[in-house]
C-alpha cells in the first residue's frame, strides 16, 4: 500500500467539467429571482433532536457506513432518533414524496433522480448559512472542508443546493493474477489495446464483458474518453454544451468508430447487451472476460461475488492512438446529498452531514469504502489496493474531467442511451449513432422550455 501524497484541491485545479450526476456550476437558465426566494437550511448547530429520516441510494458502496454514523450521531445527542432506507432504486420512493409534500428530513437519491430538476421547481433548501457556518472541529468553517473546486459543482445562481461527499474514478479493470498468469499487460493506447484483445480471444477468453442494461457505462467510459483523447477535451466540453455538430464530430464518430470496431471484432462478450452491472461484473471475476469498464466502486459492490484468489486492478481508458488529447486526461464523479424543501428536521440534516464529513469520518470511508472523497486531507491515509492505481492516474493527470450533461438533460441522454444499445447491437453504423445523438441534442437545444447549462 502507498499514502496519496496529493491532496484532491491540487488533483482538481484543472476540472474542465462537473462530476457525474449531478451536474455542475449551471450558467444560464431558470433560478431563485432574487436571495429573498431562497429558503436557506440551519447550521446544524445548536441542540439537535426528534426524529431524523435519511433516504440513500445503496449502491456500491451500500449504505452500512451510513447507518453507522447515523446510530453514532444519534448516540452524541440524546433526544435523537436516526434511521436511513437504503435501496438501490432509492428515486423510485423519493419521485412521488417529493410530488406529494411528504419529503425524508436528508437524502441521497443516486443517479436515477434529476437533481436540477428539484432546484428549478424550488425542492431543495439552500445550504450556503449552513457552508458559512462552522465545522465540527470547532474552528474552521465548514465550506473550507471541502475541496472547492468539487462543492462548486453543486451550485446555481450563486447558491449551493447540494453536498458532495465521496470522489468516483472511472475506468476499465483487470484481474491482476489472471494478466501475470497469461503475460498481459495494460495497454496504454488503442494499437495496444487491438493486439491484446486478439490474445485474450485466442485464450477463449472474451476480452471485455459491460453492462448493457445501463448503457452510460459504455457512454462514459469508452465513447466520450475516446472522443476527448481524439480531438482533446474541448470535444466533449461542447457535446455537454450542447454546441451545433458537436455530437457528430469528427473526433465523436472517431470514438464511436472504435466502439464499432471491438464489436465488429468480436471483443465484446456475447450476451453483455442484456446482462445487469452485477451479471456482467460477475463474468469477468470468474474469468470469462478479461475486462470490464467501471467506476472505483467496483470492488466494494462485488466483494461478496469475488471468487477466492480474485482482485481487481485498475487502468485508464487506453488513449485513441495519434489522438489530439491529452494521455493523461482522468474521468470523475461525484453522487450529491440534499436537504428537502419540507424537511421536517433540517437542523439535524445538516449536523449529521457535518459529522459525516468531518475529516476523521472522510478518512474512515477511503480506507473502507476504497474512494477518494471531497474533504480535503482525507486522502492523507494508507490507501487501499485497489485504490492506489485511481490516485496515482489522478496525481498524474493534467486535465480531470466529468459527465455534466446526463443529469441536465435526461431525455436527451435516454435516447442517446438507446443509440448506444442499438449500435452495440449492430443496428447503428458509427455515423448513424453520431447522427442520433445529434438529432437528440438538436431536440433539447430547441426546447425553449428546458433549462440550458453551460461546462466551466
Amino acid at each position: 500500500m502507498r499514502t496519496l501524497g496529493l491532496s484532491l484541491v491540487a488533483l482538481l485545479l484543472l476540472v474542465l467539467a462537473g462530476c457525474n450526476p449531478p451536474g455542475g456550476n449551471g450558467q444560464s437558465g431558470p433560478g431563485p429571482e432574487s436571495d429573498d426566494s431562497v429558503i436557506q437550511a440551519p447550521t446544524g448547530e445548536g441542540k439537535v433532536e426528534g426524529k431524523l429520516e435519511i433516504v440513500a441510494f445503496e449502491g456500491g458502496y451500500g449504505v452500512d457506513f451510513f447507518r453507522t454514523l447515523a446510530e453514532e450521531y444519534a448516540a452524541k445527542n440524546p433526544g435523537l432518533t436516526a434511521t436511513v432506507d437504503g435501496d438501490p432504486r432509492i428515486w423510485d420512493k423519493v419521485r412521488p414524496r417529493m410530488t406529494s409534500g411528504d419529503h425524508p428530513d436528508f437524502m441521497f437519491p443516486g443517479w436515477g433522480m434529476d437533481h436540477w430538476g428539484l432546484v428549478q421547481d424550488g425542492q431543495l433548501m439552500a445550504l450556503d448559512n449552513a457552508l458559512d457556518s462552522v465545522a465540527t472541529d470547532g474552528k474552521t468553517k465548514w465550506r473550507d472542508t471541502f475541496d472547492p473546486n468539487i462543492l462548486k459543482l453543486c451550485q446555481k445562481d450563486g447558491h449551493t443546493y447540494m453536498l458532495p461527499l465521496y470522489v468516483m474514478t472511472y475506468g476499465w479493470w483487470y484481474d491482476p493474477g489472471l494478466w501475470a498468469k497469461n503475460g498481459w499487460v495494460p495497454p496504454k493506447d488503442t494499437d495496444e489495446l487491438m493486439t491484446l484483445c486478439e490474445k485474450i480471444k485466442a485464450k477463449g477468453i472474451a476480452p471485455m464483458a459491460f453492462q448493457g442494461q445501463y448503457p452510460y457505462y459504455m457512454i462514459e467510459n469508452l465513447l466520450l474518453p475516446w472522443a476527448a483523447s481524439s480531438g482533446g477535451i474541448k470535444t466533449v466540453v461542447a457535446a455537454q454544451n450542447l454546441d451545433p455538430g458537436s455530437w457528430k464530430s469528427e473526433a465523436m464518430l472517431k470514438a464511436a468508430q472504435m466502439i464499432c470496431t471491438m464489436r465488429d471484432k468480436g471483443y465484446f462478450m456475447q450476451g453483455s447487451v442484456a446482462m445487469s452491472h452485477t451479471e456482467s461484473q460477475t463474468q469477468f471475476l470468474q474469468g470469462k472476460a478479461a475486462m470490464v469498464p467501471c467506476g472505483s466502486w467496483l470492488e466494494s459492490e462485488m466483494k461478496k461475488s469475488m471468487p477466492p484468489g480474485v482482485t481487481v486492478r485498475w487502468f485508464n481508458c487506453p488513449i485513441i492512438t495519434g489522438g489530439q488529447g491529452d494521455p493523461t486526461s482522468m474521468l470523475i464523479g461525484v453522487e450529491p446529498w440534499m436537504v428537502p424543501i419540507k424537511s421536517k428536521n433540517p437542523n439535524a440534516a445538516v449536523g449529521y452531514f457535518k459529522f459525516m464529513t468531518s475529516l476523521d469520518k472522510a478518512k474512515k470511508f477511503v480506507e473502507q469504502k476504497g474512494s477518494l472523497m471531497s474533504i480535503l486531507g482525507s486522502d492523507q491515509v494508507k490507501l487501499p489496493e485497489t485504490l492506489v492505481a485511481p490516485a496515482a492516474g489522478l496525481k498524474a493527470a493534467k486535465t480531470v474531467w466529468a459527465v455534466q450533461y446526463r443529469s441536465w438533460y435526461p431525455a436527451m441522454q435516454k435516447e442517446i442511451e438507446g443509440a448506444m444499445t442499438s449500435m452495440l447491437n449492430g443496428e447503428l453504423t458509427a455515423e448513424q449513432f453520431c447522427d442520433r445523438c445529434e438529432a437528440a441534442a438538436q431536440t433539447a437545444r430547441d426546447d425553449k422550455d428546458l433549462p440550458k447549462y453551460k461546462v466551466g
